[in-house]
């Protein structure tokens, strides 16, 4: 596929993820009697990722994700000189679904998008549990590199072929189980920036949490795979 092809292809696997897992906190998780709580709201964030696995897959990858196309380059699977392409591809993605979201939600009488947090990711006073910046600077990265080593796993060559979608899709989420207490949950710093873009303040002072944790869990995932459980040829 050309890179603008597989671009494309990334926007709107990037616009599905934020809308649909974002878009389930903001509009859907609140409700006294219909909510569907933190849990519903990490199983949206997984749904999104294996809808799109299987639709997209096959065309750009499905990354979705800077941190994801970060740690498929460090451990060799993907070019790195399509590494930005993809992260831009990613950040409009995230960015259109959080201006059409932001539309949605103010529709009803009475939305405060900043008050309401537009589920961005937070630490200290912004964790949904209180959970100050160091215990959020670690869930990030080991989470996120948990993230990556399932993703090289289940697309490894050597895998049952056809699976991977549904290993990923659960993987992440188990992830938003664990940590949407701490932080929101992130481990993608494109669905970080397009809520932050649009709370301001201390959402953008804290989004180099979320930029910094997630590159670097997802690179030390890629060497170690690279390094002790990549195929040889």
């Amino acid at each position: 596929m050309k890179l603008t092809t597989r671009m494309f292809a990334e926007v709107f696997g990037t616009f599905w993820l934020v809308l649909g897992g974002c878009g389930s906190a903001v509009l859907a998780a609140g409700f006294p009697q219909l909510g569907i709580g933190f849990v519903g709201v990490s199983l949206a964030f997984g749904l999104t990722v294996l809808t799109m696995a299987y639709a997209i897959g096959h065309i750009s990858g499905c990354h979705l994700n800077p941190a994801v196309t970060v740690g498929l380059a460090t451990c060799g699977r993907f070019s790195w000189r399509d590494v930005v392409p993809y992260i831009v591809a990613q950040l409009v993605g995230a960015i259109a679904a959080a201006a059409v979201l932001a539309f949605i939600a103010q529709g009803k009488e009475g939305f405060d998008l900043v008050a309401s947090g537009f589920a961005a990711n937070g630490f200290g006073a912004h964790s949904p549990g209180g959970f100050a910046m160091g215990a959020a600077f670690v869930a990030e990265l080991v989470l996120t590199g948990m993230f990556l080593f399932v993703i090289l796993g289940a697309t490894d060559r050597r895998a049952p072929a056809g699976f991977a979608p549904i290993a990923i899709g659960l993987c992440l989420t188990l992830i938003h189980l664990i940590s949407i207490p701490v932080t929101n949950t992130s481990v993608n710093p494109a669905r970080s920036t397009s809520q932050a873009l649009f709370v301001q303040g201390w959402a953008l002072d804290q989004l180099w949490l979320f930029w910094v944790a997630p590159l670097i869990g997802a690179m030390i995932a890629g060497l170690i795979y690279k390094c002790f459980f990549e195929a040889r040829q």
